[in-house]
């Protein structure tokens, strides 16, 4: 599995090699600068002289086959700092490229196919049959910043996407097709439950009434699974002065995406992350081991300063709604408490239908100037994870340098149902930060002990959860978690006292009704209920009025059922209680 995922990896970065060379025989004045592997396919920067756009992918591609035709390798040069500048002396992208690798003391490579010779530290076919013509394209263009850094030059990046077959490639057009009909933004819109506003600004969503119902309802199921573990709940401010995140560490990690709030006489930030925070909670008294382990749990706001090229519908916001957890408790208590967590995480994802997969995310071996603590730390912390899996008997794969730099984490990677995985729901084990907040509780001896402190996020950021939920159910989600329920429609405007009564009747019984009284046909009150993926649609008219059962349409069906009223509720209520996906 690791071999195939990593000869894939050499796969698409060979053809954004590919992509490179092409653009070059096209605009022989253009700089290339870097080209990597990334989910599903590659992407290329390039600074053009004269604009180009998705006009000119076609164009591209073509030039991409023609140049793969005559290459036959890729061949490996070692070269000098000097040699490397001589080289490249006129593309300043590369020239800064080989000043931070003389600077680190990295070997310089040069890797050439055909006339082609590129800067790269390498990860490419070795057969160049594995480069299939018909297993690739190019996607779309769009602008980046050279490295990410808004200070520096914009660049055009030309996305492309590669597989090793071509059956892969088709399958995973089709997928995009999928994705774009259930895309969150136009599902998000459709169904009123989220909008943006240039008056409040970029990456801050503002969610309708119907919008707020999904962030409820996911809310109190989210608190209802923690209360049956025996999570306490807390509630903590959403700014704090920068001392907390500089004594974190998280200050120097993430310290050019926090937001600083200026007060009369101290400079404050929006909170980035809530477990400093917690950390005080703990240390407002003093502790023994008989209370532990402390376990708080709340659903609050944090905010990043993300940058607004990479802001994208809820999926990528500077507001975001986070669940979180942070559990204080001995070391003899940190595998039950994480299986504790693992229980919820699961059942959490059997109720959505979102199966997933498990990977132990631990730090870089070569990298370890960028996690705090010490080796011995990180070995244990580890170890205890990978033993929560095996004690579960959950298989998983280790991904070195996708730790936390302040832990190893358990990930979990939900499925969905057009078959996308994303990384929602985390166990993160960190013994540095009770350290750097000084942290203690009382042993058996009366000896001062530090705690363990375990991160857990079920859904995550509830902004992300929900643009991938809106797209997994298409819109159409489970009746406890639709905004409305049931809608109800009147014929004519003397039906429409009955239906008023009758929506207060369901609104007793617990269920989320809307009636429509806008003046127009009822065809196009069933489209509009038909469009909103309403559960149930109930048309009262004449016989409806005389008639003692209800007649429900449910999503879906164009057939009529009849239900007496009594049973309807009941129906109802009780796949509301067991958070079912059947209607």
């Amino acid at each position: 599995m690791k071999e195939q995922a990593e000869k894939l990896q050499h796969i698409r970065h060979s053809f954004a090699h590919l992509l490179a060379a092409a653009v070059l025989r096209l605009w022989p004045d253009t700089k290339p600068t870097i080209g990597p592997a990334i989910e599903n396919g590659f992407y290329y920067d390039f600074e053009f002289k004269s604009p180009i756009s998705d006009k000119d992918l076609p164009k591209i591609e073509k030039m991409m086959r023609k140049t793969l035709q005559d290459w036959k390798g890729f061949e490996r040069f070692e070269v000098s700092a000097n040699e490397a500048k001589k080289e490249f002396k006129t593309n300043d992208f590369k020239l800064e490229l080989i000043k931070d690798l003389e600077k680190e003391k990295q070997a310089i490579t040069i890797y050439q196919s055909g006339h082609f010779r590129d800067l790269c530290r390498g990860g490419h076919v070795e057969d160049m049959k594995e480069m299939n013509p018909e297993a690739f394209g190019l996607a779309k263009t769009a602008g980046a910043y050279w490295r990410g850094d808004e200070k520096k030059p914009m660049l055009t990046r030309i996305y492309g996407y590669a597989f090793a077959t071509k059956d892969e490639l088709e399958a995973y057009k089709k997928m995009l097709e999928e994705a774009e009909k259930r895309d969150h933004r136009k599902l998000g819109q459709e169904l009123d439950l989220f909008t943006f506003s240039e008056y409040v600004g970029a990456g801050l969503p503002l969610y309708t009434p119907r919008g707020t119902v999904l962030i409820r309802e996911i809310s109190a199921y989210l608190n209802e699974l923690k209360a049956s573990k025996g999570y306490d709940f807390v509630d903590i401010p959403h700014i704090a002065k920068s001392e907390l995140y500089k004594t974190s560490g998280h200050w120097d990690k993430f310290k050019d995406g926090i937001f600083k709030v200026q007060g009369q006489s101290e400079e404050f930030v929006l909170k980035p992350m809530n477990c400093p925070h917690h950390t005080q909670i703990y240390a407002s008294q003093l502790r023994s081991y008989r209370d532990l382990p402390l376990r708080y749990a709340e659903i609050t706001k944090q905010y990043r300063d993300e940058q607004s090229g990479e802001l994208h519908g809820l999926s990528r916001v500077r507001s975001i709604t986070i669940d979180d957890t942070h559990i204080f408790c001995r070391q003899d208590q940190m595998l039950e408490e994480a299986k504790n967590a693992f229980a919820i995480i699961a059942e959490f994802s059997k109720t959505l239908g979102l199966h997933y997969r498990v990977t132990l995310s631990v730090r870089d071996p070569k990298r370890k100037k960028d996690y705090l603590g010490s080796d011995e730390v990180w070995e244990k912390a580890e170890q205890a994870l990978a033993q929560v899996l095996k004690d579960e008997g959950q298989e998983f794969t280790v991904e070195e340098g996708e730790a936390a730099f302040y832990g190893p984490k358990i990930d979990f990677h939900q499925l969905d149902a057009i078959g996308r995985t994303w990384q929602l729901s985390t166990i993160q084990l960190d013994f540095n930060q009770p350290e750097r907040f000084k942290l203690e509780y009382t042993d058996t001896k009366g000896e001062k002990v530090r705690p363990v402190m375990l991160h857990i996020a079920v859904a995550g950021s509830l902004e992300r959860f929900l643009s991938i939920a809106i797209e997994h159910f298409a819109g159409a989600f489970p009746l406890w978690l639709s905004p409305s329920q049931v809608q109800l429609i009147p014929v004519t405007s003397k039906h429409e006292e009955f239906v008023l009564q009758m929506a207060d009747e369901f609104r007793t019984q617990g269920i989320r009704v809307d009636v429509d009284l806008m003046n127009e046909t009822v065809g196009n009150k069933i489209r509009k209920a038909i469009k909103r993926k309403v559960p149930y649609l109930l048309v009262i008219g004449d016989k409806e009025l005389a008639s003692p059962k209800l007649h429900v349409r449910k999503r879906g069906s164009e057939e009529v059922h009849e239900y007496t009223k009594k049973k309807f509720f009941e129906d109802i209520q009780e796949k509301i209680a067991q958070r079912s996906l059947e209607l």
